[in-house]
């Protein structure tokens, strides 16, 4: 199945986060700080039908907390608003 934001709004894969240190030690969820960081799956447009300045493959760090997280074939996505897209690593 395949999602398309509609709007300005883009799909996200968010990275995993680890699981335990470097020296072993597990780190409890509660400990845990999200990286915002993760690989753009698809994107929507302007509402003025113009394309948003990203495209699928890249990879971004965002913020907010205005997010909708879904499970879509086993796996975890998160749509954002373009606004709260705060860079495009290279």
């Amino acid at each position: 199945m395949a999602i398309t934001p509609i709007g300005p709004r883009v799909l996200i894969k968010p990275y995993k986060q680890e699981e335990k240190t470097k020296g072993g030690i597990y780190i409890p969820d509660s400990a845990k700080e999200k990286k915002k960081q993760g690989e753009v799956i698809a994107v929507g447009t302007f509402e003025d039908g113009k394309e948003l300045p990203l495209k699928a493959g890249d990879i971004i760090l965002y913020g907010g907390y205005s997010q909708e997280e879904i499970e879509l074939d086993k796996e975890d996505y998160v749509i954002v608003e373009f606004k709260n897209v705060v860079a495009k690593m290279n």
